[in-house]
């Protein structure tokens, strides 16, 4: 009703935020003339327009006057001047007149602005003349009043046209007139000064023309957006419906102007308050009106429902000032009867406050998915709007993920919330055994709310414990709401609302005020205990995917660290993977996700990298064959069904003791840093290759050597990816770290989780720091070998002593063996240099390598065939075999254990 109004009585403020759209439609409303606007535009344009010709056809005929006026009196001033300048009465004496006054006339005609001078005898002969032809020739003025000495103006038609002329009589000394001078304008003369002047009052005028258009179309524009752009029939009819709906609008309406008198008044205001008949135009104070109403409508001032007893009445007074919306200084005040309304008032508040509970239970409970963290929001929600104390009991398993087996079990009270602290009720963390009597076994046997309104008559209440009821009772509590904690067909426990403050007991109207939290927060308890399931099982999952502990091996020394996020499980894995040749491989992965299908995909990957790592394989091929089997993946679970690995990362790393050299490869993950012995650290710049399951692009492999003491840090992102600071700033961050940090791997790996672990880890951490070592050189012996099958038996004799000197005397038979095969096999099959190694390690390792890319195949040979038993033989002899390629060709390995000793 106030938002009608205010836009009827305003209905010409301005609206700054109009559309261009808005203007050109107001710019047509102008335009028309079917509007108010437009016909009092055409009309004040067509005024202007007959007021500026008036005008310039006044100031046309003006200008001609002031002409005409001013060639009359320049045309006497010349003739009388000429006259009466010396020699003229002498030179019309002399004996040609014509040569004396003839050069000089015109030189005043020239010079005065006139058209002629011309100076005649006393019978009317000219003696001068601009045109030469017409001296000589006789004047058509009358001399007679010349002649009497008077002097004449006229307007004629003479030998230059229409005229306006002068004659002055010339007299001598003794006052005889001898002649007279003429001088005069032409009307053509007078015509053109006349031309000149026009273009300036046309344009005076049309610049007046402008600026009175363009004020009426301003003071149209503003009357348009006074009456809307509508017609005269349209105005009167928009009036008509505003008396009758003001007039009959259920809501008084009242307007006061800048000096408090009262302007308007409707029907049922002048009802409300009782108005009399002549009220309008008095001063507002002077109504007789009562002194809080009469100061609110006097005092201008912004109300809001304020009430206001008014004849036995309660009215609701809204009041706006005017000129808020540009209109008139004053205000507008609509009256309700609310009478009525009041009588509800008590209920309608009581309702406000339970909806207030159940909208701060909407986004108060439940913000976590903490079971107890749960617990606690429900009490914080309910205290002190709805309770005075509350407090939760679970079930046991529910603390655990699990579900409850009955209700005949024990509850853990996990949260207690009140407006103070310590009551005397069963403490937090409390195992309590209600009795059959007691209210909430009672609730959670019916699967409904108990209401106990007076404690002290509760027998079931006092029968659970007597003594604490006792003290219950002293400090003030008296009434009990229990209700149980029921979700998806299983219950949880209870939750109790309890009054000591508030007077009035608990009513019915709130049980159902209760059983409503109570059924919010049950749903968030259920799904926080499922959620404490699942991530108890997804961390056992992960747990169990991850390496329990380093395998030996003398390459590196290696100290991890594996932080869980704080919520959810991730796909983070890391592995320490011990190869042929004494190298070592290291592993750190991501994958995209949290929960069981991440922890799942990781472990998968894991295995994967173990399987391929078998096969000895570079770096970047190892990356090649994950790639496929995280698109198998991606394929199966969008057939199948969601689970799919939808992105994962890996970084894989090769280093060789013996050579002192490291490969390494990336998939999208982030790069290693390398801290040297004299403490530098560097981020390796590797091809970043794109994530496992996309498919299509090459992993590209980098190598380069290590100096021994050297240490490779491999993370995941989670270390170095924070909400509240850059990437860059954490990797500035962690290379600190890593250059101030002691040469312990496991040192490092506390210095970097310290200054980059976050207070709340919303991700997996897995850091792999390793140091290598470098296998010393006399554990390394080399040989080349001739393509010549007398060679083997010298080879025999060299790794004899080789054996001899290392004190492994006792495998000296087996290792000879071994390689007697291994190089029959590269003269007899293979091309390329031949090339013997002897690795001692953990482990004896026989290396024979050559130029051939074919690998050799284990077979049984038959009874007949006089070959195929070598590799057999050395399957047999050795612990473990192999074959890795390299980029020269192949190395055919085998490991044999060291005696014990």
């Amino acid at each position: 009703m106030f938002r009608f109004f205010r836009n009827r009585l305003l209905a010409g403020s301005p609206d700054s935020d109009e559309s261009a759209r808005s203007r050109r439609r107001g710019l047509r409303s102008v335009l028309s003339v079917h509007s108010v606007v437009g016909q009092m535009l055409v009309l004040q344009v067509a005024i202007v327009v007959l007021l500026a010709i008036g005008v310039v056809i006044l100031m046309v005929l003006t200008v001609q006057r002031e002409s005409t006026r001013d060639a009359r009196h320049r045309s006497l001033a010349v003739a009388q001047s000429f006259a009466q300048s010396p020699g003229i009465a002498e030179a019309l004496k002399s004996s040609d007149p014509t040569a004396v006054l003839q050069r000089r006339a015109e030189s005043v005609r020239k010079g005065s602005g006139v058209d002629f001078i011309v100076v005649v005898d006393r019978e009317g002969i000219r003696y001068t003349h601009p045109l030469p032809e017409r001296i000589g020739k006789d004047n058509d003025e009358d001399m007679s009043p010349l002649l009497a000495g008077r002097t004449t103006q006229s307007e004629t038609s003479g030998s230059l046209g229409p005229q306006f002329r002068a004659f002055v009589p010339v007299k001598d000394a003794d006052g005889t007139v001898v002649g007279a001078v003429s001088a005069g304008v032409t009307i053509e003369n007078i015509n053109s000064r006349v031309a000149d002047q026009l273009p300036a009052v046309l344009g005076v005028a049309a610049a007046a023309v402008v600026v009175t258009t363009a004020g009426a179309a301003v003071l149209s524009r503003r009357l348009l957006r006074q009456t809307r752009g509508l017609g005269p029939a349209e105005i009167t009819r928009m009036y008509e419906h505003h008396d009758a709906v003001l007039h009959a609008a259920k809501e008084g309406v009242v307007i006061v102007d800048a000096d408090r008198r009262l302007l308007l008044a409707n029907d049922e205001a002048q009802r409300l308050l009782g108005l009399p008949p002549d009220a309008q135009g008095r001063p507002v104070r002077r109504l007789g009106l009562a002194a809080p109403t009469a100061e609110l409508l006097s005092s201008g001032r912004e109300a809001t429902d304020e009430v206001h007893f008014a004849g036995g009445r309660l009215l609701a007074v809204n009041q706006r000032p005017l000129d808020r919306y540009g209109g008139p200084s004053g205000s507008v005040a609509t009256l309700r009867d609310s009478t009525e309304l009041q009588v509800l008032a008590g209920r309608a508040d009581a309702a406000k406050a339970r909806l207030k509970v159940l909208y701060d239970a909407s986004v108060g409970i439940g913000t976590t998915l903490d079971v107890t963290r749960t617990a606690e929001e429900l009490g914080e929600v309910a205290v002190p709007q709805f309770a005075d104390f509350v407090t939760v009991d679970l079930a046991e398993p529910v603390l655990h993920g699990e579900e409850p087996l009955g209700t005949e079990q024990q509850l853990r009270r996990i949260a207690t919330a009140g407006i103070r602290n310590e009551p005397p009720l069963y403490p937090t963390g409390e195992l309590i055994k209600f009795v059959r009597s007691a209210p909430q076994l009672r609730s959670l046997t019916s699967g409904r709310a108990v209401l106990e309104p007076d404690l002290r008559r509760a027998g079931g209440f006092r029968a659970q414990d007597t003594e604490r009821s006792r003290r219950v009772l002293d400090y003030g509590i008296h009434s009990l709401i229990t209700a149980p904690l029921f979700a998806r067909g299983v219950v949880l426990g209870v939750a109790n609302f309890w009054r000591s403050e508030k007077p009035e007991p608990f009513e019915e109207d709130d049980l159902a005020l209760a059983e409503e939290l109570v059924t919010r927060a049950a749903v968030c308890i259920d799904n926080a205990r499922r959620y404490t399931r699942e991530h108890a099982m997804a961390m056992t999952l992960q747990r169990s995917l991850l390496p329990r502990r380093l395998p030996e091996q003398n390459a590196l020394d290696v100290a991890y660290r594996y932080l869980p996020a704080q919520q959810g499980v991730g796909g983070d894995w890391f592995d320490v993977i011990p190869l042929p040749g004494g190298r070592v491989a290291l592993v750190v992965g991501d994958v995209v996700g949290q929960g069981l299908h991440a922890a799942a995909t990781m472990g998968r990957l894991r295995t994967a990298v173990r399987n391929f790592s078998s096969l000895d394989l570079p770096p970047d091929e190892i990356l090649a064959r994950l790639d496929e089997l995280a698109q198998d993946d991606d394929d199966e679970g969008t057939a199948e069904s969601a689970d799919a690995t939808i992105g994962a990362t890996c970084l894989y790393v090769i280093y060789d003791p013996v050579e002192r050299r490291c490969a390494m490869a990336r998939a999208a993950h982030p790069p290693p840093a390398l801290t040297l012995p004299d403490g530098t650290v560097q981020f390796l710049e590797l091809p970043a290759g794109p994530p496992l399951g996309l498919g299509g692009l090459p992993f590209e492999a980098t190598e380069l050597g290590l100096p021994e003491g050297s240490k490779l840090v491999l993370y995941t992102d989670g270390l170095v990816e924070h909400r509240d600071r850059d990437i860059d700033e954490s990797l500035d961050i962690l290379g600190s770290a890593l250059s101030q940090a002691g040469p312990e791997p496991d040192a490092t790996c506390g210095a970097v989780i310290e200054a980059l672990l976050p207070e709340f880890p919303r991700d997996d951490i897995a850091l792999l720091v390793a140091r290598t070592r470098a296998l010393p050189a006399d554990r390394v012996a080399r040989w080349d070998v001739p393509r010549d099958p007398a060679a083997v038996s010298g080879m025999r004799s060299a790794v004899t002593d080789q054996l001899d000197a290392w004190g492994l005397e006792e495998v000296g038979f087996i290792t000879e063996l071994i390689l007697s095969e291994l190089i029959t096999n590269a003269i007899r099959y293979a091309t390329g240099p031949i090339g013997v190694r002897l690795l001692l390690d953990r482990k004896l390792i026989c290396e024979v390598s050559d130029g051939s890319s074919t690998s050799p195949h284990l077979r049984y040979a038959t009874d007949t065939d006089e070959g195929g038993r070598g590799l057999f033989l050395v399957a047999q002899l050795a612990e473990r075999w192999g074959t890795r390629y390299t980029p020269q060709g192949k190395v055919i390995w085998s490991e044999q254990p060291l005696p014990a000793g």
